[in-house]
């Protein structure tokens, strides 16, 4: 018989300080189970492939930095799922 352990995010990743690095602007809430971020990284993922090819194709720098903070977001949520996982 097997359990199933869900394993949760820690609430350690931040991303985007302020210009003197001293205070995170945005944070991984803790308590998120990490399939859940995990699946809403994916989706970040690809809604900033989208912008950026769209952003290049028409020329439009601010789909570009878009698909950067999205991607910002994706990579803190899958860190902080790593965290929660036990796997850093």
């Amino acid at each position: 018989m097997s359990t199933t352990h869900t394993a949760f995010t820690v609430g350690r990743t931040t991303f985007y300080r302020d210009g003197n690095h001293a205070q995170p602007l945005f944070r991984i809430e803790p308590g998120v189970s990490c399939q859940v971020a995990r699946e809403h990284a994916s989706e970040l993922l690809d809604y900033a492939r989208y912008l950026s090819f769209e952003g290049l194709m028409e020329d439009k720098p601010k789909m570009v930095w878009a698909s950067h903070y999205f991607c910002a977001m994706a990579k803190a949520l899958l860190d902080d799922a790593e965290l929660g996982m036990g796997r850093v």
